[in-house]
């Protein structure tokens, strides 16, 4: 089938067939279709959409574009499960979440990604662990989900080679906002892992990708449907994103974060905690671990307060390369920046509203985050202490500790977070974290 055919048929509005898709992807993979045709093929989806039958189809032939997992001949602890969010700030809550499910009896082999715009990335987190390999081969990756029930790793050149050819071409040329083109760019992956369940963190607000919440409940409903027609068992959780989730924000002071979680060295941040013990609950349900939310949760429950959750994830560090003592003594391997310099408000009160989006790239700003493909990362810096939304702050309690390479660059990072907060007298309205679930038929 010739590629610029299958284009017309997309750019002219009629719908394509499982062989046209699978026809062109595998061009994509193989080179034979050019950076033009992939262009134009995306911008179509773009303009047209796609219905959900063509929807399931793309996201098949992209996950059958390289390996596919398949973990029947392994003996697994559990069923593969696995967790995705479309991001934000401060999200370290698959770090909490793969450990504590694999001390349930799950097998969770969860495939990451790097920041993207102002939302960090798993795979970043993690790299600021020394030794940590984010990109194991297969064999190392078995091993590390037989030996210690999770593994977080980076898509591996195996994995839907198609989606990262697909992908990278969206990136430069605004296709990335298209439900469908999103939706089989996040299960392609997903499913090449080989997995029994799935849950999707689909955030909403300042800084979410999908800001507002029927842009967000349309891609939640879309990855569920999806995911179900290609025979994995998804459910979603809509949660908010008005404000950093927990109380850091950006690599190696995200992972202390949560090795206290998982440690109990630290209260727990309530809106990390609950969004945290959502997911796990219900992916312990999607896969069939625990009868219902109550139980997983309880089990959960469990996991943290008997050590489990965090043996899980120092075996996990251990068996990816890193330090087997990380939770002991998490400040001799994790980088510090030199600088920490207290980010006080222009004056007292109540922390009103956070402009989330900006408080991401002012940590981007830092050397947190990317400006460009393929850029380093600053480990070492980002912001703790956040303070949540009413929250009193003054001489006395800064917005954040701003954690810098230099005091220049830490003292503008203060000005970008005094600027993305409102300062109120009063406290404002409490609203929950976890806004919606939706499942199959929703």
């Amino acid at each position: 089938m010739l590629p610029q055919e299958i284009i017309r048929a997309k750019r002219d509005g009629r719908s394509l067939s499982d062989d046209e898709i699978a026809s062109f992807i595998a061009g994509l993979v193989d080179g034979s279709v050019g950076e033009g045709q992939a262009a134009a093929f995306a911008m179509a989806v773009f303009f047209r959409g796609m219905t959900r039958a063509e929807t399931i189809a793309l996201t098949g032939a992209m996950r059958d574009s390289g390996t596919v997992l398949d973990w029947t001949s392994f003996d697994l602890p559990g069923p593969p499960l696995d967790k995705h969010s479309t991001g934000g700030v401060g999200d370290k809550v698959s770090l909490m979440l793969a450990p504590m499910v694999a001390a349930c009896g799950g097998a969770v082999p969860m495939i990451s990604g790097r920041g993207l715009g102002h939302t960090g990335g798993t795979l970043d987190k993690m790299d600021s662990i020394p030794g940590y390999t984010t990109a194991p081969d297969l064999a190392m990756l078995r091993r590390a989900v037989h030996d210690a029930g999770c593994a977080i790793i980076g898509q591996t050149a195996d994995l839907a080679p198609a989606d990262r050819r697909l992908y990278a071409i969206r990136d430069v040329t605004a296709t990335v906002e298209s439900i469908p083109l999103i939706t089989a760019s996040i299960l392609s992956k997903k499913l090449a892992a080989g997995l029994d369940g799935l849950v999707i963190d689909v955030t909403t607000g300042s800084g979410a990708f999908m800001s507002s919440p029927e842009d967000a409940r349309a891609l939640a409903r879309s990855l569920v449907a999806v995911a179900g027609g290609a025979g994995c068992r998804t459910t979603a959780l809509l949660t908010d994103m008005d404000e950093v989730l927990g109380t850091t924000a950006g690599n190696a002071v995200e992972v202390r974060e949560a090795i206290a979680y998982l440690t109990g060295t630290a209260p727990r941040d309530p809106r990390l905690h609950e969004v945290t013990l959502a997911l796990s609950a219900e992916l312990l349900g999607t896969g069939g671990l625990r009868a219902d939310v109550a139980t997983a949760r309880q089990a959960c429950e469990r996991a943290l307060a008997s050590g489990d959750a965090a043996e899980r994830f120092a075996r996990m560090v251990a068996a990816l390369g890193g330090p087997p003592d990380l939770l002991d003594r998490p400040d001799a391997y994790l980088p510090e920046a030199p600088v920490r310099f207290p980010a006080f408000p222009a004056r007292p009160g109540i922390v009103g509203t956070v402009d989330v989006r900006q408080v991401g790239l002012a940590i981007v700003g830092l050397g947190g985050g990317r400006t460009a493909p393929g850029q380093s990362v600053d480990h070492a810096v980002g912001l703790t202490d956040v303070a949540p939304v009413g929250g009193a702050v003054g001489p006395d309690r800064p917005l954040a500790v701003v954690h810098a390479r230099d005091r220049a660059s830490a003292e503008r990072a203060a000005a970008e977070l005094r600027a993305a907060v409102t300062i109120a007298d009063e406290p404002p309205a409490s609203r929950p974290v976890v806004l919606e679930r939706i499942a199959p038929g929703d």
